[in-house]
């Protein structure tokens, strides 16, 4: 996919002087494509079933480029002005805030302005490292600046590159001295002001740097081919003028599907919608490429064309180029676009056609559904000049079964005519990667969604007498398992292989750099692995009690293919709960280690936060864990419970097993981004950070077909947690997320409203329907999974949302699915039903925020609701949930169930029939109708079973048969009604209370299990509704028990 980049600037590092100055070689205008930059620093494997899980530390250590997008950094204040911006302090009353930008209390403002860390680039022989300055928030009018929607990119037309990039502001370059620690620090300087630093990339000797600076000018993207030479992308001179659009359009827009193909797409944004968008693409896109010499000499290589890669062969002999044309697609982003590869020599002459794909549109939506043809084409990088690619035998469509599924092929660039590629290897699931080591040596892995299953193969790429075998074969789920990835070196030719590490005499052996997740938390670790015996020897290993440490990177120089364990170095990050992240070259034999970087606290008023890890279960048995962070002094005992901020985001899983692990460590250095929920300790807030809300669908089951019942099983789970502990206060616990954590939100405030008092949602999607070819992990379609669908939806329970709800969007969101409509539907839809909302629709962001003046706002927002409705939550918000039913003897039991003796029982039915006695009340219909029952016995667990009946309108009666009331168990009574039609009340005492849902009933008809002090809910299965029995307790609000009544609906 086009990548569009920016300009270059290279200098030697040889000798450098303590500060100096630079200057650009005068090359022809910039292009605009995406080039492949190797990597000096590979800290993951691009194979998600064999890496660790990210943490915070990795954001300060980069391999080369710098090209994240705005809605992805995060960092302090740029010193920008914010000029339409208030800072308000007080949140009380009902003043007019539908305007303007304001700014949060100073104690969230203090946090987010903390200046950035570096981020740190290590040269390729380890002997000097880069700390790349990074700037705080973008102003909003960098957002503002006008951009182009094209094929699923957006581009800034002045600079001729993509909009929206991160950048960074300086260079300053360190050297290694003797004893590992760091010199002092030489500053490039002499750059034009405004400066903004992209893709910055060390030669492969390490003895230059290149980098690209933004202006408001054109800019260029590059590609190291030699030491010495970079292939630059340029604007094509002949390029010519804007095109113009039409005033009067050529003709209709027309999509046709006459040859009745299956074209099934997920929500895509940013597409071409017209001819002339396909002119204005190529226009943007088209780029000549150039090879730029040191000595400044330029020469223009190769037709103009819509480049989309450029990898040059370890050697530099040839270069792999990859571009795509037309015909283009209106429903598919580029990336999906017919592509072509070829094969050039590294001056640019064409010597072979690799492939030509057709346009992409019809991948299927399930989950390992790939392209046809060719695909993962790449260079072997322990070779000089070979090639490697997949091929899929099913046709890229997942439910195809065949066998083999895909194939793994290799290619010399120097073949001779005819020469037929050779089979490397075959795989029966869907291929996930290779890492390349030599001859003897590559481990290739594959996977598969539905099970879960990865596999890791060993196979020996030069010796076809070597049987492959596998090493691993495991869930990719189950964390504990994991036995990590081999750690990588760099070649002489700036590629990557595996590390082979020689310990006298026992035999080569390869490093395996593992997250190390356990039960008590995730204690990374190194191993050396005997990949012919499978033995393993653990070298190193995460401090337990108080640190969280990792190995970040291989730091040893390599003279041979093998390196001795005495010779072993490597980078570690080390942190607490208190103490941020420090790096360190640790060294063998001894494991010496020195400390090379003492970044100072980035919010020290927060530096004595309290955060534990907690455990609890939900009431199917899964174990939940999450973090709990308190503010800094706090004591349950004597300041009593807090408000409480619960932020998360759902996952799906295949088993309870797996969902119930232990993932991330209590020690972690809790970091805190630009809009973190962590933010509110500094307001007094007990933060429950991440609380685990696994999906869980085993065997052939779908997890999402019991999305909302697992979704409200967790969350209770959570509440009840925080609550024992004597750190929440029960009815001052919010919720919120981002994105699919906002979709959580709004489920929660409408099916478990008793929950939380308020809520914040960020970015989702509300209305299924409107991604009807799949979400998230949901690959069945609307109309393979209509009920899912609906009952996911909030939008569809908006009638039920009776709690306070903020709602966040970006304007520009162009996230896949979470169209800005969507929240705008939801608000609307609220808005119609009475609920209590808000909506704030943020200018130029996107999916994520970035500007300034966005974050301060979003900040002031989230502490405006969480204050108002969390904090002093308005009386008319805690009626219901003050109210209980008199009732002097009862007394809940552990399972919440009131504890009655058995003689009280007849006693204790009368009574509870004189609280709760039905008042019929007719809704404006034009007839009565009253409730016939039939009654059948369902078996809730164990020797437990509940009479419930089955509702049935009738014509023509006015009165309620109170005949239908019905012992249940010994503890509780069946109290009937029809939400569709009636309302019904019930009384207490002699005071009839028509305000309150007895059971919080969530579909049209019903049968309410019922008792004086708690309320047990038989839901009835109605349209795309699913049944469940509910108990609360009007205290403290909880669900208990969930049942399944697929066999009843209403007649």
């Amino acid at each position: 996919m086009p990548c569009l980049h920016r300009f270059h600037s290279c200098f030697s590092l040889i000798s450098l002087p303590p500060s100096f100055s630079l200057s650009a070689p005068r090359i022809p205008a910039p292009a605009l494509v995406n080039l492949r930059h190797t990597s000096p620093l590979p800290l993951r494997s691009p194979m998600t079933s064999v890496t660790a899980d990210a943490t915070s530390r990795l954001l300060h250590v980069t391999a080369a480029t710098a090209s994240i997008s705005f809605e992805n950094s995060s960092g302090g204040p740029n010193g920008s002005s914010v000029p339409s911006c208030s800072s308000s302090d007080s949140h009380g009353g009902d003043g007019d805030f539908s305007s303007g930008y304001h700014l949060p209390p100073k104690e969230i403002r203090d946090i987010v302005d903390t200046p950035p860390m570096p981020v740190l680039s290590f040269s390729p022989c380890r002997e000097k490292i880069l700390f790349l300055k990074r700037p705080s928030f973008p102003p909003l009018s960098d957002l503002a600046r006008p951009e182009e929607k094209l094929a699923g990119l957006r581009i800034d037309g002045n600079c001729n590159a993509r909009s929206r990039m991160s950048f960074y502001t300086g260079i300053g370059i360190h050297s290694f001295l003797d004893d590992a620690t760091l010199g002092p620090e030489k500053e490039v300087h002499g750059l034009p002001e405004g400066s903004k630093i992209n893709f910055v990339t060390w030669s492969k000797d390490g003895n230059h740097l290149a980098f690209s600076i933004r202006t408001d000018e054109v800019s260029k993207c590059f590609v190291w081919v030699s030491n010495s030479t970079l292939l630059v992308c340029t604007i094509p001179s002949s390029r010519g003028s804007l095109p113009k659009k039409p005033l009067i359009p050529f003709g209709p827009k027309i999509q046709s599907n006459e040859n009745q193909n299956v074209v099934q797409v997920r929500t895509f944004q940013d597409l071409l919608k017209d001819e002339y968008d396909k002119d204005l693409f190529d226009y943007y896109a088209t780029t000549q490429l150039v090879l730029v010499s040191m000595d400044g000499t330029v020469k223009p290589i190769g037709p103009p064309a819509v480049y989309t890669s450029i990898d040059p062969s370890p050697d530099g002999k040839y270069l792999l180029v990859t571009s795509i044309h037309r015909p283009y697609s209106f429903i598919v982003p580029c990336g999906r676009f017919p592509k072509k590869v070829d094969l050039w020599s590294a001056d640019g002459r064409f010597i072979k056609e690799i492939c030509d794909l057709p346009l992409a549109e019809d991948i299927p939506i399930a989950f390992n559904s790939v392209r046809k043809g060719r695909r993962s084409i790449n260079w072997r990088p322990d070779k000089p000049s070979t090639l490697y690619w997949v091929e899929t035998q099913d046709g890229g469509d997942a439910k195809v079964e065949v066998s083999p599924r895909d194939i793994v092929y290799t290619q010399s660039a120097e073949f001779t005519n005819g020469e037929e590629p050779e089979v490397l290897h075959k795989l029966d699931l869907r291929y996930g990667g290779i890492f390349w080591c030599d001859d003897s040596l590559a481990l290739v892995y594959e996977s598969w969604y539905k099970t879960r299953r990865t596999r890791t193969w060993v196979i020996s790429p030069g010796r076809k007498e070597v049987n492959p075998r596998i090493i691993f074969d495991r869930s990719s789920e189950d964390a504990y398992s994991d036995p990590g990835s081999p750690m990588m070196r760099r070649t002489q030719q700036g590629t990557y292989v595996i590390a082979k590490i020689r310990q006298q005499p026992e035999g080569s052996y390869i490093l395996l750099n593992g997250s190390g997740a356990t039960p008590e938390g995730n204690v990374p670790f190194l191993d050396l692995f005997d990949i012919n015996t499978g033995n393993k020897e653990r070298i190193w290993e995460s401090d337990r009690e108080k640190y969280y440490e990792t190995v970040v990177a291989l730091m040893s120089n390599y003279d041979n293919d093998e390196l001795y364990i005495e010779q072993l170095k490597v980078l570690t990050s080390k942190e607490s709960k208190t103490e941020n992240t420090q790096y360190f070259i640790q060294s063998w034999p001894g494991q010496k280690r020195v400390q090379i970087t003492n970044f100072p606290h980035p919010y020290p008023q927060l530096a004595e936060l309290q955060k534990e890890m907690i455990r609890y279960n939900r009431k199917d048995g899964v174990q939940l864990t999450a973090t709990l962070y308190l503010p800094p002094g706090y004591n349950p005992s004597k300041d009593g419970p807090l408000p409480c901020l619960v932020w998360s985001y759902p996952g799906e899983f295949k088993s309870k097993d797996a969902a119930g692990q232990v993932r991330g460590s209590p020690n972690e250095f809790a970091g805190i981004g630009p809009i973190s929920p962590l933010l509110w300790l500094a307001r007094g807030f007990a933060v429950l950070s991440g609380p685990t809300i696994p999906i869980v669908g085993e065997g052939d089951e779908e997890a999402n077909d019991r999305y909302v019942e697992q979704l409200v099983s967790s969350a209770e789970a959570a509440v009840e947690e925080v609550i024992r502990r004597g750190v929440a206060h029960a009815k001052k616990i919010a919720v919120g997320g981002h994105s699919y954590g906002a979709f959580m939100t709004a489920n929660l405030l409408a099916h478990a409203p008793h929950l939380f008092c308020c809520g914040i949602a960020r970015s989702g999607a509300y209305n299924r329907t409107l991604t009807p070819f799949g979400f998230q992990n949901e690959d069945r379609t609307l109309w393979e999974a209509t009920s899912t669908y609906v009952e996911m939806s909030p939008f569809m329970s908006a009638n039920k949302i009776k709690k306070p709800l903020l709602l966040i969007h970006g304007e520009e969101d162009n996230n896949s699915g979470t169209l800005t409509m969507q929240s705008d539907r939801f608000f609307n839809a609220l808005k119609g039903h009475g609920a209590l909302c808000r909506l704030v629709i943020l200018p130029y962001e996107s999916h994520g925020y970035s500007a300034r003046e966005s974050i301060m706002h979003v900040l002031w927002e989230t502490d405006r609701w969480l204050q108002k409705y969390c904090v002093d939550i308005p009386e008319k918000l805690t009626e219901f949930d003050t109210f209980k039913c008199e009732s002097t003897k009862d007394t809940l039991s552990a399972s919440g169930v009131a504890a009655i003796e058995a003689e009280e029982e007849d006693e204790r039915f009368h009574a509870v029939r004189s609280l709760l006695w039905g008042v019929l009340k007719q809704r404006r219909c034009l007839y009565q109708w009253a409730t016939l029952v039939t009654q059948k016995e369902i078996t809730i667990g164990g020797d437990k079973t509940v009479k419930c009946w089955k509702p049935k309108r009738v014509d023509g009666c006015s009165t309620k048969d109170t005949s239908s009331w019905r012992r249940v168990t010994t503890k509780t009574l069946v109290y009937l009604r029809d939400h569709a039609v009636f309302q019904w009340s019930c009384m207490v005492g002699e005071t009839e209370r028509s305000d309150i849902d007895l059971g919080f009933i969530q579909c049209r008809h019903d049968a309410s299990i019922c008792c004086s002090k708690n309320i047990m809910g038989i839901t009835w299965s109605h349209g795309f509704f699913r049944p469940v029995i509910r108990l609360l307790d009007y205290e403290r609000p909880v669900w208990r028990h969930h049942l399944e009544m697929n066999d009843h609906y209403c007649e």
